[in-house]
């Protein structure tokens, strides 16, 4: 029997598309994929989601207006941060709290470029974030938290198991409970973050692990928080270490 709030809600229809499927544990989103997006995520012509990083490379090599630094003027290539890449996010000491990728460069152009930073989601912001996951390709998120986190970790965590919205859902129980089930022709995936920003067909465009938190968030009619909102970063923070040891697949292509 269904519970009497997935009648009322009409999370029973949801349930109903949902054939038994088996659940893999630790497996990238690319292994629920068919064959057609798995080999559009491959082709390196046809991948959509390049578009996004060759800007980012013209970006990271760009002086932005007004005269300040380019990226590259400080970093080199965007292949001497690949490392950094999947250890995020990560503790800051300083300011005592989680960073991730777009907040580090975000920073980077108020203070170090004397810049106003590019808004989340932006297409510059998106370009420059795909050029560096893009170059800690085939590296392995990192399974480290620095011991002044494990309390956002424990938060994330938290998130990640509760019920929210007028359906009642928590990203457990599509991703965890539920995936490699089918839901309307597609198999739900266990929620892995490893090939973020990822290309969605469904968005037309791209899009980073925050815009996607926020959508999760309102299929399941809860309110969601705002871009680099701190429950998200603690979200992302537990994602990143159940997901630890998956190569960033970075431009990832995703119905």
């Amino acid at each position: 029997m269904f519970p009497r709030r997935c009648a009322r809600a009409g999370l029973c229809l949801l349930f109903l598309s949902l054939s038994a499927g088996p659940a893999l544990s630790a497996q990238s989103g690319l292994a629920y994929l068919g064959d057609e997006l798995r080999a559009l995520q491959a082709d390196p012509f046809a991948n959509p989601g390049l578009l996004w990083v060759d800007r980012g490379e013209a970006l990271w090599h760009q002086a932005p207006p007004g005269g300040g630094s380019a990226c590259a003027s400080c970093h080199g290539p965007a292949e001497t941060l690949a490392p950094l890449v999947p250890a995020l996010p990560r503790w800051n000491s300083e300011s005592r709290r989680l960073e991730h990728l777009e907040g580090l460069i975000r920073q980077c152009q108020t203070d170090q470029q004397g810049i106003a930073p590019a808004p989340y989601e932006s297409e510059a912001l998106l370009a420059l974030t795909a050029r560096l996951s893009f170059a800690a390709r085939g590296r392995a998120l990192s399974n480290q938290v620095a011991p002044e986190a494990t309390e956002a970790l424990a938060r994330g965590k938290a998130f990640f198991y509760q019920q929210r919205g007028q359906l009642e859902l928590s990203c457990a129980d599509c991703h965890e409970r539920y995936a490699g089930a089918r839901l309307r022709g597609d198999r739900v995936s266990e929620g892995m973050i490893n090939g973020f920003p990822i290309y969605r067909l469904t968005w037309q465009t791209l899009g980073s692990r925050h815009r996607m938190f926020r959508w999760c968030n309102e299929a399941v009619r809860a309110e969601p928080y705002a871009y680099g909102a701190e429950p998200y970063l603690e979200l992302e923070l537990y994602l990143r270490q159940r997901g630890a040891g998956l190569p960033v697949e970075t431009p990832a292509v995703r119905r």
